[in-house]
């Protein structure tokens, strides 16, 4: 269970929605929409009545994406997370970052939550942070860098190797003093897989539920959906996306990252019917 502002979340219970705002002018999805307060700030206002936590990010992470400078990721998502909490005080947020400099200014700013792409593993100073200021995170796994993921990802057994990697993610996570219960885990679907991949992840996530800790999976818009839907554009990929969301709660999924929240949240209320 975490207890984040006025919200409880009972895993198990129900499927919680992440919603996404990127604060970048390169992201897969949205990039350049949201660049800056004012048009972010109407996002959410759409978004508030469906999600559970907001989820900020100022560096993309899709495949090929360039680094950005941590002063300017602080720079692109500070003054977001400021107007956002004074506006939303009660809506929980996290920052979508591998710096624990943006991390440590985003908590500061009024961020509750880590999402971490490298699972720690890019600055080794996160989860010592996240350890002493008791802040929960969810490590995600990737192989590779955002740069060479999609690189000819290869694995003996996808699921057996994302599963070891994040066990290990979290074994590192408790020893920096971080309890196991702040700690969520996503497959990584989309970051260093081939389709075959992302599909025997989706096929096994069950598996997951062995670590002890809420799954959180990410599957909102991405290519695999277009290349399996014939949809080029990230947009149009809303059916595609309801599909696997679905069979992600099916098989054990606590937490969907998502782009479209209005139309997922019932998605999750007629799965969560059937399976929980």
């Amino acid at each position: 269970m975490w207890k984040i502002r006025d919200r409880t979340f009972n895993w198990g219970e129900r499927t919680y929605l992440m919603g996404v705002i990127n604060i970048t002018p390169d992201s897969f999805s949205d990039g350049g929409l949201f660049t800056s307060v004012a048009a972010a700030l109407t996002k959410v206002e759409q978004f508030n009545p469906y999600i559970d936590i907001l989820d900020i990010g100022g560096e993309s992470t899709r495949p090929d994406a360039e680094p950005v400078a941590s002063v300017e990721e602080i720079r692109r998502v500070v003054p977001v997370i400021k107007a956002v909490r004074s506006q939303f005080p009660d809506l929980p947020i996290s920052i979508d970052t591998t710096k624990v400099s943006v991390a440590e200014a985003a908590i500061a700013a009024g961020a509750d939550i880590i999402n971490d792409v490298s699972a720690g593993r890019f600055d080794l100073g996160m989860l010592p942070f996240v350890g002493k200021y008791q802040v929960p995170i969810v490590l995600m796994h990737m192989q590779g860098q955002p740069r060479t993921m999609q690189k000819q990802p290869y694995y003996k057994n996808v699921v057996e190797e994302v599963s070891k990697f994040l066990h290990n993610g979290i074994t590192m996570a408790i020893a920096c003093g971080l309890p196991q219960d702040l700690i969520a885990i996503d497959p990584g679907i989309g970051f260093g897989k081939t389709l075959e991949h992302n599909l025997q992840l989706l096929r096994e996530l069950e598996k997951l539920k062995t670590l002890n800790c809420p799954i959180l999976v990410g599957v909102s818009r991405k290519s695999f959906i277009g290349k399996l839907c014939n949809q080029d554009h990230p947009s149009d990929r809303l059916l595609g996306t309801a599909a696997a969301c679905s069979i992600a709660i099916a098989h054990g999924a606590d937490i969907l990252r998502v782009h479209d929240p209005k139309e997922i949240k019932d998605v999750c209320a007629v799965t969560d019917a059937v399976y929980r």
